[in-house]
C-alpha cells in the first residue's frame, strides 16, 4: 500500500463529489431538512424526538454513502477508470483506503452540518458526549460505504444500483430500532435484527443517550460496527479485479 496513492485516490473522489452539485446538496442539507421536519412532527414529545434524531444522524450517513459509493463505483467500472487503474501501480487496497477516506470525509461533514441543526437549533439531547455520537456516526457511514462498494459489483446500471437498498438499507432502518423498538418485535424479527450491524449502532447511540460518561458496552457495539465495516471491505476489494486480459 503507498499512502501517496491513497491520498491521489481519494482527492479524486472528493473532487468528483465536489463537482456534481446536486450531490453536495443531497449530502449536506436534506438530512438536515428531514431531522427539522421530524423535529417539528414530534414537536410535543421531545423525549421521543431525541432518541428518534439520534438514531437520523447514524441512518443518513449510512444510507447515502451506501447510495453514492455504489453508483459512482458503478460509474467508474462501467466507465473503465477502474480497470484503467488497476494497470497501474495503484493496488487494490490503496483504491479502497482511499475511497474510504473520501467518503468519510463527506460523512464527516454530513453529520457536522446535521448534529450542529440538531442540537444547536432543534433541541436534540443527549447524555453523553457529543464527540461519542459524531464517531459512532462517522463508523456507520463507512459501513454504509463498504457496503456500496461490495453491491457495485453485482449492478450493471445505476439503477440496479439503486434497487439494492431495499434489500441491504431498508430491512436494517426497520429492524434496527428506529421504527420500533426490537425487544418488542417478534421473536424471530429480534433474530434477525441481532444479526444486522446497523442494530448495534444503534445501541451504541442509546447508550450515549443515556449515560453521561462513555461505557463499555457502547465501545463493544461499535466494534461490532467496525467489524461489519471490515467484513464488507475485504468482500468490496475481492471485487476490483479487471475485467479483461
Amino acid at each position: 500500500m503507498s499512502l501517496r496513492i491513497t491520498f491521489i485516490t481519494a482527492g479524486r473522489v472528493l473532487r468528483q463529489l465536489l463537482n456534481d452539485h446536486r450531490t453536495v446538496g443531497l449530502v449536506l442539507a436534506v438530512p438536515a431538512l428531514i431531522i427539522a421536519l421530524i423535529s417539528a412532527i414530534m414537536d410535543d414529545a421531545p423525549q421521543v424526538f431525541d432518541k428518534t434524531g439520534l438514531i437520523l444522524l447514524a441512518a443518513f450517513p449510512f444510507m447515502l454513502m451506501f447510495m453514492i459509493t455504489s453508483i459512482t463505483l458503478l460509474r467508474e467500472r462501467t466507465g473503465g477508470t477502474l480497470e484503467r487503474l488497476m494497470t497501474t501501480p495503484t493496488g487494490k487496497l490503496d483504491l479502497v483506503v482511499g475511497y474510504a477516506i473520501a467518503f468519510g470525509v463527506a460523512a464527516a461533514a454530513q453529520t457536522a452540518v446535521a448534529a450542529a441543526v440538531a442540537f444547536l437549533f432543534l433541541g436534540l439531547d443527549a447524555a453523553g458526549p457529543t464527540w461519542a455520537v459524531f464517531l459512532i456516526c462517522i463508523v456507520t457511514a463507512l459501513f454504509g460505504m463498504a457496503l456500496g462498494l461490495f453491491v457495485s459489483a453485482f449492478a450493471t446500471t445505476e439503477f440496479q444500483a439503486v434497487q439494492f437498498m431495499p434489500v441491504f438499507v431498508v430491512p436494517q432502518l426497520f429492524l434496527c430500532g428506529l421504527i420500533w423498538p426490537a425487544d418488542q418485535m417478534a421473536g424471530w424479527l429480534q433474530g434477525v435484527s441481532d444479526a444486522l450491524p446497523l442494530t448495534y449502532a444503534v445501541k451504541a447511540l442509546t447508550e450515549v443517550q443515556l449515560n453521561p460518561e462513555v461505557t463499555g458496552a457502547m465501545w463493544g457495539d461499535l466494534a461490532v460496527v467496525l467489524g461489519a465495516v471490515l467484513v464488507a471491505t475485504v468482500l468490496g476489494a475481492a471485487t476490483l479485479r479487471r475485467r479483461t486480459n
